[in-house]
């Protein structure tokens, strides 16, 4: 079940915060509940990817998207995304999610995402997503102006850049 309680607990705290830089990275604490857990007692991998909205949401919030994109009408969607999962968050543990925004190209909003237990990086997402408007993607230099930004992007990170190189490869529809 989607964690609607948990979405709007994010929404009422993250704006009541500062704005953040588009470029800033927001972190946010939270808690392994049990029902985020599978049947190994561990956070769910599906868990994870519904967590990281909570953590793109609270961005949008503090960067001021959400705004827009409630006196605009748009909305938010992944085009895509890959994720490591590389160690366990058990219930009731701690932990940290980072959000931060990398930048664009002529189509897609980059971020990344990575959910941190102390020192160790346990999730990493990279994403591609996009701002809808009457069900179709909406374009890039519209958000940016509606945004203020006039400055364009700055350069995607290597490795962001060539995930999107490699993804546009693949065959869509896939050939099954």
């Amino acid at each position: 079940m989607y964690p609607f309680a948990r979405t709007l607990s994010v929404a009422a705290r993250e704006s009541r915060k500062p704005r953040l830089g588009l470029y800033d990275t927001h972190k946010m604490q939270m808690t392994c509940w049990p029902f985020d857990v599978d049947y190994f007692v561990e956070m769910n991998n599906g868990r994870v990817l519904t967590l990281f909205d909570l953590g793109r949401t609270a961005l949008a919030i503090r960067i001021g998207l959400w705004d827009i994109l409630k006196r605009e009408g748009w909305g938010l969607v992944v085009a895509g995304s890959t994720v490591r999962y590389r160690s366990r968050i058990r219930p009731f543990q701690r932990f940290e999610m980072r959000t931060r925004f990398l930048g664009w190209d002529a189509r897609f909003f980059y971020l990344e995402q990575a959910m941190w237990r102390g020192e160790t990086c346990c999730h990493h997402a990279l994403l591609r997503t996009g701002v809808t408007q009457k069900g179709r993607l909406a374009p890039v230099e519209d958000v940016a102006h509606a945004m203020g930004i006039t400055d364009g992007s700055r350069p995607l990170p290597p490795y962001a850049q060539a995930w999107a190189e490699a993804d546009a490869t693949r065959p869509w529809p896939p050939e099954f």
